[in-house]
């Protein structure tokens, strides 16, 4: 891609679902775009997507090559770096990793989130195969299997339930939540589900052929064919937070404030995809990065055409 070392309108910092859609729209629209992408997709384990319609079942990587390929046909540029920090004055200034500053009106984060797993033995090699986190991303493929939940939380018994639709073989793994922190109404959803729940630590899990088996904990393995976990997400919001974008605690992670479009609290500055909230799947990272596209266009107009009336 060829290097320019001007000022851009807009700079996309994420070359994922998010990004490529905001940067789409902004393309289409004649908008001068860079995108900055560091080549780190959440999904990249995953060998394929689920639930995006007209692209159930696509490789992640095959899906992101054909989101590349239709954002240069408007022109935009992506610059495979990583965007190491950014400062705010009349416009965006924004250091790469590779030594250059890029500037521009208005600034897209859609850096996305990392997950961070149970430190169980083996599980991360597996993640993404048949350790998985999502029903709703890999349920149907995986369905009538025998699978396992392994809780870290209360909340998990939530994860164990939604599986049942899945597969009616269940088994939640207390793991590192006690018996005792599980309500009555836990209990006695879990019993009506079918699900059967054992307490103990899972010390590691078990593979055999390139295929997981079970887990292993007080010495037994428990056989299954898939176990679902429920990853920390880790959202990777440094950039929103050094430019001042006011943040808020949930759940699953801080994550800046936003209007519905995407906008933060720092006039000119957008979060889409997972940098601005935990559910943000593919189909909905995509929405979210149009909507910010769409929005920073129409703001940029009216902010240009308000300058040359005087306003």
């Amino acid at each position: 891609m060829t290097e320019n070392t001007g000022t851009y309108e807009v700079i996309v910092i994420g070359g994922g679902a998010a990004g490529l859609s905001a940067a789409l729209v902004l393309g289409r629209a004649r908008r001068r775009t860079l995108v900055v992408d560091a080549g780190e997709p959440r999904n990249a384990p995953a060998a394929h997507m689920q639930g995006y319609l007209s692209r159930d079942g696509m490789p992640p990587a095959e899906f992101l090559a054909a989101g590349r390929a239709e954002i240069a046909r408007y022109g935009v540029e992506l610059v495979r770096d990583r965007a190491v920090d950014a400062t705010r004055g009349e416009d965006f200034a924004v250091r790469l990793a590779g030594g250059r500053t890029v500037r521009a009106r208005r600034l897209v984060v859609a850096t996305g989130l990392e997950d961070e797993l149970p430190p169980v033995e083996g599980l991360a090699a597996r993640f993404g195969r048949d350790v998985l986190h999502c029903p709703y991303c890999h349920g149907w493929e995986v369905r009538d299997q025998a699978f396992g939940v392994l809780a870290t939380s209360p909340a998990s018994v939530h994860q164990a339930l939604m599986v049942t639709q899945w597969s009616k073989d269940v088994t939640l793994f207390l793991h590192t939540v006690a018996e005792a922190d599980l309500s009555d109404q836990d209990l006695r959803r879990l019993a009506a589900a079918g699900v059967a729940v054992v307490p103990g630590e899972v010390a590691a899990v078990v593979v055999e052929d390139d295929r997981l088996t079970g887990v292993r904990l007080h010495g037994t393995v428990h056989a299954l064919e898939t176990l679902f976990v429920a990853p920390r997400a880790v959202p990777r919001t440094g950039l929103l937070e050094r430019l001042g974008a006011e943040m808020t605690e949930t759940p699953f992670g801080t994550y800046p404030v936003i209007d519905p479009r995407g906008l933060t609290t720092v006039p000119g500055l957008w979060a889409a995809g997972n940098a601005s909230g935990f559910a943000e799947q593919v189909v909905n990272a995509a929405s979210r990065g149009y909507r910010a596209g769409a929005a920073i266009n129409g703001e940029l107009l009216m902010t240009d055409l308000d300058a040359a009336l005087g306003v």
